[in-house]
């Protein structure tokens, strides 16, 4: 053969080749479009089948065809029942080929319309979907594709279930997959023995999922075997439920005692220390809520890099803030009124009025938006249904640590000294040189300190409005009393013992019902031992 004869052949070849390949390609391309074409129907038991087959095809491409389904944005044109993804764009429809993922044109309301789905086609989607992602490589996906498969319990997902799990190196991700695959066995073997071994398998998960799978289980099946399997597993993990369900009526008791501790720890000083009744000290907190949302609002029109910052900013400032005004309350009201505790709840509650209505007439009565930082956002989530969150954690640290810092300048401090002689002999610690005025004044604006800076903390769990204070101040009173008046000590075990008791009635006793009872608990409380757990000799006492 010549070498212009072997040329020949050569061409020939390759203009066969390029002329085939496309017609393979858009044979494989019309294919897909005539599976995607079948999606176009009013039955939903047809739409089901539909997804299946578009799932079957294993095809990239079907992806963002059932993600804009299940997003309600797959539509059909009424001209031609051709069907398209949408993005809508002012008042028209801009069409997507799903074959191609190629912009085609655009279409009004009336031109297209949506091809509408139920909650049980929702589910089959979020599996179908979770099954198409297992073999991502990033984790994170496979995890979300393996609890999505759970959910879904689509029998068609059992191939590439199995297939997945061949692979999967991961043992968070490996964990969750075998969850799934005995979920869908267990509702859709038709083997006794594999639906046993996957009773077993559910059995060593404790989950709400699984629990509640077990119970559709029960409800649903008559083979008595399997009955008595499902039940005596699901006994096991519903008591180890309960048993995680402690420990997290525990982390929100302590929670919620650390909010309490905070917002109390300043009253302590001011009402257990000084024997003033502060109806304001709520305000106080409402001032460092507020504080925080001027500091993030300069962060955020000046230095938006930097928003992480912002609440380490915000402290010293809201203690500043809320220091200066508690120095001017008791220099300009209070030190009038020592001695006269009625009068001084009175002033105290105007001035509490007056300080809601201050706040209102700049920053209106709405809340004001205050945003977490990243190290606060988020939470730690477990398969038993418990979930930590990060600012909760943070609190709980904070609340600790504001109570070691008093602690520190109480004992070890010159005006920590010179605080403790003024409460205990007024009259023999002006005989020897304090000056008792000041150290009212100082130690009133230490409380209100404190409150603003409680006021931070508060302002990532609650709304920052003019009536955040008066959350907190009857059970910051509570807290106070119960503890001991002007007992750090008794306010730190007060609060956490009233946070503890709160969460673990309400589950039984409702929020409201479950407060009423810790107040009657209190109130017997008191009558045994007036002055709290922990008493505290001083001039207050005395008095």
């Amino acid at each position: 053969m010549t070498i212009l004869s072997k040329f020949s052949w050569l061409a020939l070849f390759a203009v066969l080749v390029a002329f085939t390949a496309p017609v393979q390609n858009v044979a494989h391309a019309d294919e897909f479009s005539k599976i995607v074409q079948t999606l176009n129907t009013k039955s939903k038991k047809k739409l089901g089948k539909a997804i299946d087959a578009v799932v079957a095809t294993g095809d990239e491409r079907a992806v963002p065809v059932l993600e804009a389904l299940l997003e309600g944005k797959l539509f059909y044109r009424k001209t031609d029942n051709q069907v398209f993804i949408t993005e809508k764009s002012g008042k028209v429809y801009l069409l997507t080929d799903p074959s191609t993922g190629k912009e085609i044109g655009e279409a009004t309301r009336k031109e297209a319309k949506k091809i509408g789905i139920n909650n049980r086609l929702r589910g089959q989607l979020k599996g179908a979907l979770g099954g198409m992602t297992l073999m991502s490589p990033d984790a994170e996906k496979r995890l979300k594709a393996a609890n999505d498969v759970f959910k879904a319990g689509d029998p068609a997902m059992l191939k590439i279930l199995k297939k997945a799990l061949l692979r999967e190196e991961d043992g968070t991700v490996k964990e969750r997959m075998n969850r799934a695959l005995a979920a869908i066995e267990l509702e859709h073997a038709k083997d006794l023995q594999i639906r046993l071994l996957a009773v077993q398998k559910l059995g060593e998960y404790t989950d709400p999922e699984v629990a509640a799978l077990l119970n559709k289980i029960i409800a649903g099946t008559k083979d008595e075997q399997l009955i008595a399997s499902a039940t005596e597993t699901l006994s096991d993990v519903e008591s180890s439920l309960a048993s995680w369900a402690i420990v997290g009526n525990l982390f929100q008791g302590v929670s919620l005692g650390s909010v309490l501790l905070l917002a109390a720890v300043g009253l302590a000083i001011t009402f257990g220390v000084m024997g003033v009744i502060n109806m304001a000290h709520g305000e106080m907190v409402m001032l460092g809520a507020y504080t925080t949302f001027m500091v993030q609002e300069v962060f955020r029109n000046y230095f938006p890099g930097a928003f992480d910052w912002s609440l380490l900013v915000a402290l010293p400032a809201a203690f500043l803030v809320t220091g200066l005004v508690g120095i001017a309350i008791e220099r300009g009201i209070i030190r009038w009124l020592y001695g006269r505790p009625l009068e001084t709840l009175l002033a105290t509650w105007g001035l509490s009025l007056v300080l809601q209505q201050i706040i209102r007439s700049f920053f209106g009565p709405t809340n004001q938006e205050v945003g977490n930082p990243s190290w606060m956002s988020g939470a730690i989530e477990t398969s038993t249904g418990l979930v930590l969150t990060y600012n909760r954690i943070w609190i709980i640290l904070f609340s600790l640590a504001v109570i070691a810092l008093l602690a520190v300048i109480a004992r070890r401090t010159m005006f920590g000294l010179q605080m403790r002689a003024v409460t205990q002999n007024r009259a023999m610690a002006n005989s020897m040189g304090i000056r008792s005025g000041w150290v009212d004044a100082l130690t009133f604006a230490l409380g209100s300190g404190i409150a603003g800076i409680a006021g931070v903390a508060l302002s990532q769990i609650d709304n920052v409005s003019p009536n955040l204070g008066q959350s907190y101040i009857i059970d910051s009173f509570m807290v106070v009393v119960f503890g001991g008046v002007g007992n750090l000590w008794g306010t730190l075990v007060g609060a956490f013992s009233l946070g503890i008791a709160n969460k673990f009635m309400e589950p039984y006793a409702g929020a409201v019902l479950g407060k009423i009872l810790v107040l009657v608990g209190i109130i017997l409380f008191i009558q045994k031992r007036p002055r709290g757990l922990f008493a505290l000799k001083g001039r207050a006492v005395e008095a």
